[in-house]
């Protein structure tokens, strides 16, 4: 089974704004991951170098490649066990003052996570990556879009955290993206 899944969204800022956020990623300064509502992206090494090895909660992956100010692709290192694949962040001008940010996940499941990941991952991967996505929307601007995570999210998001998969604080939202 091959899961290709695509997240976009228009930008009212540069490429060059987007792409900075990119290139933050896993830093101190990081404005583009969730970490206050999912688990932080860190890795080995200070920010987003190729090579670099890490992850978010139970996910791990490394840098395969990085081209500062346009992208950033990291492939699964395994971590859960039967995740193959990659996903990446790619920033796209469509004007001198717009531009759209892509998140592109392409996995093949294997084993339990074939099974597993329609029903589980792939809901909390949307909702993270969609927040993401908020975060990026959100250069330029005072307010910021929220998504809303569904009543479904938010238990699978209490399951994760019983079972110690890593969730980190809950919202008291209530309606459904």
């Amino acid at each position: 089974m091959q899961v290709f899944n695509i997240h976009r969204r228009e930008v009212a800022a540069s490429v060059e704004e987007v792409g900075s956020l990119i290139d933050g990623l896993a830093s101190p300064g990081d404005r583009l991951w969730p970490h206050a509502d999912w688990p932080a992206m860190r890795f080995d090494r200070p920010g987003i170098t190729t090579g670099g090895v890490g992850g978010h909660g139970p996910v791990g992956y490394r840098v395969e490649h990085h081209e500062p100010g346009r992208s950033v692709t990291l492939r699964f290192t395994g971590r859960p066990r039967g995740l193959a694949g990659r996903h990446q962040y790619v920033v796209q001008a469509t004007g001198d003052s717009n531009c759209v940010l892509w998140h592109l996940t392409d996995i093949t499941p294997h084993g339990v996570l074939r099974l597993t990941w329609f029903p589980f991952w792939a809901p909390l991967h949307n909702a993270l990556i969609e927040e993401s996505l908020d975060r990026a929307e959100a250069v330029g601007r005072t307010a910021m879009t929220t998504s809303h995570w569904s009543m479904y999210v938010r238990a699978l998001r209490a399951l994760g955290s019983a079972l110690r998969f890593g969730s980190a604080g809950q919202r008291p939202t209530t309606a459904a993206r």
